[in-house]
């Protein structure tokens, strides 16, 4: 097939970075062409570059679409020429419409009066196009993230999209909804849509795409023909420059006494309190124990592990906490942090970090009273205490001092561990602790996870991964419905046996 698309040559420096140098890239007119590489390798810049967000003149190289040389000083200009990007993070206004965000910018108008019904009318067809049974009138904010995606993708197709860039699209998404979008991208494939994609999702890549072009510390490496023999682990040696004999490291552990005990702990949903989201739950943690909690979206992992992090999530919450085998009250996060309990949140941008303060206080923000005295901050002790967790974790920063928004993914991921580790607990409960990571960065949270283990730590895992938690987690729960429905150790633990118990409904029987 002919080239759609080339850019050679592409090298992009920022302050003190050089993000990209000398990335050449070709893609074929009506291919899935895949981007992958570790956090900070370039993938995102370079993608920022073809659509206008950077603008000819802010870096070297040669962009031709269409066998035409492009100078794009704006997004306006790249989509004019049919190049529409979606970021990780969307761009949707949560308190417009439907139709409304797929036109913003671009509005059915004349005269300066918005046509509203050929606004809705148009918003129906491509709505019908991306497979989304939602009303065109229905605020954003009413619909989850899968369907917001599709919404992203319907706003592309609006504008006369030849080539659509989608960065980490199924990053927030649950298995099905994952499956639904990549379930178009081939549909849109079949109407002559090119599409680049950048993911960390390596099965993803190979269920999709027909190109994968690899990207390391700002350079492309290696380009694969996926429909060949490709393996993962030869995606991954191109991604981190060596080979991962194993996806999880080794790891021996030395399990100790019981440290936290959960019993007939029920919650109920903040709003709808009659409704039961946690029901009746029970379990324990040993000290050097990795325990992990497995279940599809809606089964209550998150809400089971936020109400005990002193009553964060919901309301009637009753039951009974125990540490070293004496009853607790954990009333408040104050309370639980106190008692040596701490939770890393599956989202670690909105509630984890604060993105535009710096390492520092980022890591000493959930026990600010250790490096204070009489109500006032000792800088010195925060800066030593910090930066001896920055160096410990590897948290790649020249200090300290950097904006944590400026690290990447799994960067920022070492520096929710530190602020945690800060506390000094004895029960950390690691939400999803590598959500949109790349596979050599995973392989350093786990050394991570087993490090604590190792130091005596009462060590939760939820994951919607199970491969994840078959590699890392000694035994491992499973939920369905807000209840446990099973417990199975490592050495008899398969993805099979876990889907059981995860499908399984109130009256014991697998759906």
């Amino acid at each position: 097939m002919p080239s759609l698309l080339k850019m050679h040559g592409i090298s992009k420096s920022f302050p003190g970075v050089q993000a990209l140098r000398d990335v050449t890239i070709s893609v074929a007119e009506g291919e899935v062409h895949a981007i992958c590489g570790e956090n900070g390798a370039g993938k995102s810049t370079l993608m920022k570059i073809l659509s206008g967000v950077y603008a000819h003149g802010s870096y070297d190289g040669d962009i031709v679409f269409d066998g035409e040389p492009c100078h794009f000083k704006s997004v306006r200009d790249s989509e004019h020429r049919g190049i529409v990007i979606i970021h990780q993070e969307l761009a949707l206004s949560p308190f417009l419409s439907i139709a409304e965000n797929i036109f913003l910018g671009n509005e059915q108008a004349r005269r300066g009066i918005v046509n509203w019904p050929q606004t809705n009318r148009r918003a129906a067809e491509l709505l019908d196009r991306v497979g989304l049974r939602e009303q065109p009138d229905t605020k954003i904010l009413d619909i989850g993230v899968g369907k917001q995606q599709l919404v992203e993708i319907a706003k592309a197709l609006s504008k006369r999209v030849r080539l659509l860039i989608l960065d980490e699209p199924t990053a927030a998404l649950n298995d099905a909804d994952s499956e639904h979008l990549l379930g178009l991208i081939r549909q849109l494939k079949g109407q002559g849509i090119t599409s680049i994609i950048i993911s960390h999702k390596l099965n993803e890549i190979a269920a999709i795409a027909d190109t994968t072009t690899v990207i390391r510390d700002g350079r492309t490496v290696a380009t694969f023909d996926m429909r060949g023999s490709v393996s993962e682990s030869q995606i991954i040696r191109a991604m981190v420059g060596r080979d991962l004999a194993h996806r999880f490291p080794e790891h021996t552990p030395r399990i100790g006494e019981e440290v936290l005990r959960i019993e007939d702990w029920t919650v109920h949903h903040p709003i709808d309190r009659g409704r039961v989201v946690v029901d009746n739950a029970a379990l324990n943690v040993r000290g050097g124990e990795i325990v992990g909690i497995a279940g599809l979206m809606g089964a209550g992992r998150t809400e089971l592990a936020m109400s005990v992090f002193g009553h964060s999530y919901g309301t009637g919450i009753s039951g009974r906490i125990y540490l070293h085998g004496r009853e607790v009250r954990v009333r408040s996060v104050d309370e639980a942090i106190g008692h040596g309990i701490a939770y890393a949140t599956e989202d670690r941008k909105r509630y984890g970090l604060n993105l535009i303060e710096d390492i520092k206080r980022n890591i000493t923000a959930a026990k600010l009273a250790a490096v204070a005295r009489l109500g006032i901050v000792n800088n010195a002790e925060e800066v030593h205490r910090a930066e001896r967790l920055r160096r410990e974790m590897r948290v790649k920063a020249d200090s300290v001092a950097v904006l944590t928004g400026k690290l990447s993914g799994g960067n920022q991921q070492k520096v929710v561990l530190s602020k945690w580790l800060f506390t000094e607990p004895e029960v950390l409960i690691l939400d999803e602790p590598t959500r949109g990571i790349d596979v050599g960065a995973k392989y350093e949270i786990y050394e991570i996870i087993n490090a604590l283990a190792d130091a005596g730590k009462a060590v939760v895992v939820i994951s919607s991964e199970l491969p994840e938690l078959l590699g890392i987690c000694d035994r491992i729960y499973a939920m369905s419905q807000g209840r446990i429905t099973g417990e199975m150790d490592r050495a008899e633990a398969t993805q099979e046996g876990l889907m059981r118990y995860m499908t399984m409904d109130r009256s014991g029987v697998s759906r």
